[in-house]
């Protein structure tokens, strides 16, 4: 397995485990609602004020209404901290759906690399392709004469200037 292959696993595996919930209740924010929900039915307070009855509570959250919620029921407590950013048109991410776009994502592209692979794999020849070699040139004319304009520079007349000199090394 690659390098990339072993870090797309172990990214999914913690996608996975980061979607573990709790047994005893939930809080999920939905657009600009919270909604937290408690094991069992019973009554909802806030700074010590009663302000609801039932299995879930639901309010629409701003900043105000961030701190410390109880669920009481048969003499049992259950606590939750809400504070979060809401807004008209957002939504809370399942970690799930993000694992399972992931998954789908990576299969398609596996699937896109087999295809082009088998394509050009199919296209390729069979056997060494030969390269062709000009004829050889039966001997009679001698390379032409260099011409005078490639002819190096009188050092007296040539310039002195930053760029018109050419260092050699080595």
């Amino acid at each position: 397995m690659t390098s990339m292959g072993i870090q797309a696993a172990l990214a999914v595996l913690l996608l996975l485990a980061a979607t573990v919930k709790a047994d005893e209740g939930e809080v999920s924010f939905w657009g600009e609602y919270v909604t937290m929900t408690c094991p069992e039915s019973g009554t909802w307070y806030y700074k010590n004020n009663n302000v609801s009855e039932g299995l879930d509570y639901t309010l629409k959250y701003d900043n105000t209404k961030k701190g410390l919620y109880e669920c009481k029921y048969d003499e049992k407590i259950y606590y939750f901290y809400v504070q979060g950013k809401v807004c008209e048109n957002c939504f809370e991410l399942d970690g799930t759906l993000f694992a399972l776009a992931i998954t789908a994502d990576m299969s398609v592209t596996a699937f896109v690399m087999m295809i082009i692979y088998m394509r050009i794999k199919k296209r390729g020849s069979p056997g060494l392709s030969h390269t062709s070699k000009a004829p050889a040139h039966s001997g009679g004319r001698a390379p032409p004469v260099p011409s005078p304009d490639y002819e190096q520079l009188n050092t007296h007349t040539r310039s002195k200037d930053t760029y018109s000199t050419v260092n050699r090394m080595g």
